[in-house]
């Protein structure tokens, strides 16, 4: 926006001459202020919305991962199991592993943690955080009038922020396929 303007103006040799002039006036410069800001406050929303969405997308992926990372190292150790225990709670599996050593998963619902219970040292080990929900669901059968778990299905939910997920898993215990 431009304003011509024309102006009278006296010369040196006293003679009248029109002199042509060019600019913004105060209100045309107040109101590119307030369009700018007005655009500025609209990106800073849409940045501030896209840090958000980026923060809780990264908390549920980490959320995501360490319940991932739990099934995968609870499924492949109760596929090569010696047995597993079918009167243990629904918050735990208790299982021989293949190399003869007695190991427990546990779910505790108190601190929201599933913990790994074994005879080394460091004996509790956390497995998976923000747990808020976890289960072993045990399908026996009677081998030689003897109870066996022939597979377990494990559904975890986990918390994170305000993101919850639920993932599931099942495992066949390889070693009682021969009923």
């Amino acid at each position: 926006m431009q304003n011509t303007r024309y102006k009278k103006r006296d010369t040196p040799q006293d003679t009248l001459q029109w002199k042509y002039e060019t600019g913004f006036t105060i209100v045309e410069l107040l109101l590119a202020l307030a369009i700018a800001g007005i655009l500025l406050a609209a990106v800073a929303t849409a940045f501030n919305a896209s840090i958000i969405n980026y923060r809780e997308n990264e908390d549920i992926f980490k959320a995501i991962n360490s319940a991932r990372g739990a099934l995968l190292r609870i499924t492949s150790q109760l596929r090569d199991a010696n047995s597993v225990n079918p009167d243990s709670p629904d918050n735990e599996c208790a299982l021989e592993t293949a190399d003869g050593d007695f190991v427990t998963y546990q779910y505790n619902n108190v601190d929201n943690k599933l913990y790994l219970i074994d005879s080394s040292p460091g004996s509790p080990y956390v497995l998976c955080d923000n747990v808020t929900d976890m289960t072993f669901t045990k399908d026996t059968v009677f081998i030689e009038s003897i109870e066996k778990v022939r597979s377990v299905q494990i559904s975890i939910r986990v918390t994170r922020g305000n993101a919850q997920r639920k993932i599931s898993a099942a495992a066949v215990i390889r070693r009682n396929l021969s009923w």
